[in-house]
């Protein structure tokens, strides 16, 4: 079974919880990037989890 991929139109409707700046997404680790923030938000289920507890912080 595979898992569901991202809608990439809800990206659109997205923006950091940090600082309201814009995501990127990235396929291949199933993460939204906010640079801003220094932050990766993880994709499960194809659903983005916008928790700061969640996110993966960026070097």
């Amino acid at each position: 079974m595979t898992e569901p991929s991202f809608d990439r139109h809800m990206l659109e409707g997205l923006v950091c919880p940090v600082t309201q700046a814009t995501l990127s997404y990235d396929a291949e680790k199933q993460e939204l990037v906010s640079k801003a923030a220094k932050l990766a938000f993880p994709i499960r289920g194809g659903i983005p989890i916008m928790l700061v507890d969640e996110a993966r912080q960026l070097d």
